[in-house]
């Protein structure tokens, strides 16, 4: 270990410094829910300015247990935003609760620290690692408002398929270090044509395979979603959904997505089916829901799909639009998530379609920013949400799996209805909504961020797929 290395992974050590700070601050002081806030959003600035910095770097790091730069480095710093975000939107939304505490802002960061893990990962350990870290905390975040029952069959519900899943991790870990002799990443793609002749390393990649999905959200281990969603704190759910679903694709895309052997056909199929399943599901059942956090849980499934579909194509495109999927969906479910949190009332009040009929006569900038978010989840352009579906169609149809691009357009022609029937009920139907008190300058202050960015993304998308094509 040497100073080279260490400024290398200078992102997961400053995470990892606040969060002990953190830590330090709730066991010394009373009442250090202020304090930690603004430790927490300084920490995450800082962190995201060191994933920044990173990004030229090139190679890996204490004995190629970590990569350097690049691929880690971005999504360290989509995922510093995505907590930054978070934490920002949650503290009045806390408050509201009766439940500010100081845990809720650790969890995040420890949390964030085990997404950075999972990027940063060049070993399939340290990607264990980093999703038991990650996993762990969003247990404890998903029951946090204790006093609710949801919230509470949430966290058990979560904790108890999660660890499951973990089963199905670890296990195919463990068949692939026996097939291959290392879990050494690199080591174990490059030689993928050699090793697929003994069955335990497809069995050990199914298993990571159904690991991997469990944590995206997609069909068929898709169950704990909207319960988890519905239950746990809004912003928690946004972050749940970005955050976490990102790092999971982060893992998905080190293992699966590389040039194609003449072996893993049968790899691409799986991950095609899944995808297509996946998207026909979630924007399916999303039509029916009533309560919008369960919409927006079954329209992430779907997002998923999506995504998976740019997996399935194997090629330099599908990773590309991967990247700026997660990226553009980061903002676009905070956001969403977020307006949920800031009019969401006691008894979870006014989180149904019905509550949000004419919020855009008494709230019209909240429901503008709403209509934004709406419309890019349902790829409308000018909106960076078409640019995310359009490149990971195109690379499923250079992959000649032009079916599923086909079947992922009719799908999203699908979300259009549940996504516009929320703008159409705060434009244009009358209702009786009641939102007390003063919604802080600082949440609008993201959130429109948050929009602005998805319109920038969209109306000059090469401004971030510039710096996704020149990662290592």
């Amino acid at each position: 270990m040497n100073i080279t290395e260490l400024f290398a992974i200078a992102p997961i050590i400053s995470i990892t410094i606040v969060s002990l700070i953190v830590l330090l601050v709730e066991a010394l002081v009373k009442r250090s829910e202020g304090l930690s806030y603004w430790i927490s959003v300084v920490g995450l600035v800082v962190t995201a300015y060191f994933a920044i910095a990173t990004l030229p770097l090139i190679g890996t790091a204490f004995n190629r247990m970590v990569t350097v730069g690049g691929f880690g480095s971005m999504f360290a710093t989509l995922f510093s935003i995505a907590a930054l975000l978070t934490i920002i939107l949650s503290k009045d939304y806390l408050q509201k609760e009766h439940a500010n505490f100081t845990e809720f802002y650790l969890l995040i960061l420890f949390s964030t620290l085990g997404m950075m893990l999972m990027a940063s990962a060049a070993d399939l350990i340290v990607i264990f690692l980093g999703l038991e870290l990650m996993s762990i905390c969003l247990y404890v975040l998903a029951g946090f408002l204790r006093k609710k029952v949801l919230a509470n069959e949430a966290s058990l519900k979560y904790f108890l398929l999660g660890a499951f899943a973990t089963g199905f991790l670890l296990y195919g870990i463990a068949l692939l270090y026996g097939a291959s002799g290392t879990t050494n990443i690199s080591f174990i793609v490059q030689n993928s044509s050699t090793l697929s002749a003994s069955p335990f390393f497809w069995i050990g990649l199914g298993l990571l395979l159904i690991g991997f999905a469990f944590k995206v959200g997609a069909v068929p281990f898709h169950m704990w979603v909207p319960d988890v969603y519905q239950g746990s704190p809004t912003t928690v759910s946004g972050f749940m959904a970005t955050g976490a679903k990102a790092a999971a694709f982060a893992a998905f895309v080190l293992i699966f997505l590389h040039p194609q052997s003449e072996n893993s056909e049968q790899v691409k199929t799986v991950l095609a089916v899944i995808s297509a399943a996946s998207m026909i599901v979630g924007n399916i059942i999303a039509i029916s829901q009533s309560n919008i956090k369960r919409m927006l849980a079954y329209s992430s499934i779907a997002h998923a799909g999506y995504m998976l579909a740019g997996l399935a194509a194997g090629n330099q495109l599908g990773k590309t639009g991967i990247l700026f999927y997660l990226v553009t969906y980061t903002f676009m479910n905070i956001g969403a998530f977020g307006i949920l949190s800031l009019l969401e009332r006691e008894e979870d009040k006014n989180l149904t379609f019905d509550d949000y009929a004419g919020l855009g006569f008494k709230r019209p900038f909240l429901a503008a920013l709403m209509a934004i978010f709406m419309f890019s989840l349902a790829g409308i352009p000018p909106f960076a949400g078409f640019f995310g579906k359009y490149y990971v169609f195109v690379a499923a149809i250079n992959a000649n799996l032009t079916w599923l691009a086909i079947l992922g357009v009719l799908m999203s022609v699908v979300s259009v209805y549940y996504y516009l029937r929320l703008t159409v009920l705060m434009y244009f139907k009358e209702g009786d909504m009641q939102i007390e008190g003063i919604i802080s300058k600082t949440s609008l202050a993201v959130l429109t961020i948050a929009a602005l960015i998805i319109i920038q993304l969209g109306v000059y998308p090469s401004s971030i797929l510039n710096i996704i094509n020149n990662l290592n």
